[in-house]
């Protein structure tokens, strides 16, 4: 899925184009004397690439059912005469509705290249680290086939919110055709619930939001009475942060984000507390990419090169998705060894008696990465933005240059910061092959050459 920004944010970003002489970029691929100069090196021919691909589907390969015409040329750049991919190649989407494996094949139909499920990443694959929970009993929300989706990372206890229901036919109230018409026998009683997993948004909203309330305020049993203290709450794990998304409709249609802005604003309503999420996965988040990063590293490994994938080229439509989260894990990657060292010398203090330690949540997080995923070989991620999805190059340039982007409303999650730094792309291209060419220029790379000895 992809969120929706809203035109005044395009604004500002046009007038940065405008001033860098950069207006056409959308209706023409740079140069490649363009790019040559701003790689700072002659042509070179790389046997073995440095750099990886990431790119999203909707808006960039396919607008809802209906395929981009430029992804199939650019696909063809991307493989050798067996075929095969010259480069790792990963795509990462916010859906979560399927398994990776029904993606991959929407994908190669679409391309009419074969893609592995190794190669998707969907806005929950990052579940698979969160190795704590699988044993443990936890309640999923969303739609699809959700308990095949939780049992491929796996949850090896989930409860759906049918199940849920079932069990406690008193809790769902607000449809009067569906409340039961005589008093139930009393219930088999489940087992406590120790996490909740929001995998997307559900097709029955209140029912969903009326048991999950139900199953914070009673820390997993939900047929209890509401005590008088319940925070912090059980473990809350949510993928997919998209306000609102776009396909076919003329206008944009709610996301998981805008069900999970209806559930922090009823906990918080009734208990005057915040909702904690022990993760976000999907982008922007730096999970995901990290995730992604994890991926191309191993398809690297596995054609045993011996040369690291040091670059990132995060390709997507969504300034408030792709390029807020390719942004953000670039600067990830630029603070993670500062970070580990400073962990490092609290932790050897702490060792040494002189004062107590504090981790943060964020650092804990990445104890998770590198312990699950290893630490990244990539040192930068790059955003290249296309034209052919959510956003809008003709958006007018405002007249008052005092406009800022700070002023629009902010359509990412609410524990993400807003940083107008992050939406501005390190590219724009019209469309995915443009992307591929200009990449190609950057690297050095000629794809041709690399056919020839592959």
């Amino acid at each position: 899925m992809q969120g929706v920004l809203s035109p005044l944010l395009c604004r500002p970003l046009q007038r940065v184009v405008a001033a860098t002489g950069l207006g056409g970029l959308c209706n023409a691929a740079p140069s490649a004397a363009a790019a040559s100069e701003e790689s700072g090196a002659g042509v070179q021919l790389h046997m073995q690439p440095t750099f990886g691909f990431l790119f999203d589907i909707d808006g960039v390969l396919v607008r809802g059912k209906t395929p981009i015409p430029a992804a199939r040329k650019a696909f063809q750049k991307l493989l050798n005469s067996q075929g095969q991919f010259l480069m790792p190649v990963v795509f990462v989407t916010n859906a979560g509705n399927c398994l990776r494996q029904k993606k991959a094949d929407q994908i190669s139909h679409v391309l009419g290249v074969p893609i592995s499920q190794t190669q998707v990443i969907m806005s929950h694959s990052p579940l698979r680290m969160f190795k704590r929970y699988h044993e443990k009993c936890v309640l999923v929300s969303g739609q699809g086939p959700l308990l095949d989706i939780a049992k491929q990372y796996p949850f090896e206890n989930p409860i759906t919110i049918d199940r849920l229901r079932e069990t406690y036919p008193l809790l769902d109230m607000v449809d009067h055709d569906r409340r039961p018409k005589v008093l139930p026998s009393p219930a088999v009683e489940l087992p406590k619930i120790e996490a909740i997993v929001l995998f997307g948004e559900p097709v029955r909203w209140e029912t969903n939001l009326q048991l999950i309330i139900d199953v914070l305020l009673t820390s997993g049993c939900p047929g209890n009475p509401y005590p008088q203290a319940t925070y912090p709450q059980i473990p809350v794990l949510a993928c997919n942060m998209d306000l609102m998304w776009v396909a076919e409709a003329q206008s944009p249609r709610f996301g998981h984000g805008t069900f999970m802005v209806c559930l922090e604003n009823i906990y918080k309503k009734i208990t005057g507390k915040d909702l904690k999420y022990e993760a976000l996965m999907g982008k922007p988040s730096e999970l995901t990419y990290h995730y992604a990063e994890y991926l191309i590293r191993t398809q690297a490994a596995a054609k045993k090169w011996k040369r690291p994938i040091q670059t990132l080229y995060a390709i997507g439509d969504n300034l408030m998705t792709d390029i807020y989260g390719a942004n953000l894990y670039n600067r990830y990657l630029k603070e993670a060894n500062s970070r580990r060292s400073s962990k490092a010398r609290v932790q050897a203090k702490a060792a040494g008696g002189t004062r107590s330690a504090t981790i943060s949540q964020e650092e804990e997080l990445d104890n998770t990465w590198e312990s699950e995923l290893a630490s990244a070989t990539a040192t930068s991620c790059r955003s290249v933005l296309v034209c052919t999805g959510v956003y809008n190059p003709h958006t007018e340039v405002p007249s008052d240059t005092r406009e800022s982007i700070t002023e629009t409303v902010f359509h990412g999650h609410r524990d993400f910061r807003f940083d107008p730094a992050l939406v501005e792309p390190d590219h724009i291209v019209p469309d995915v092959d443009a992307a591929v060419d200009l990449i190609f220029q950057l690297e050095n790379f000629a794809p041709n050459a690399s056919r020839r000895t592959s």
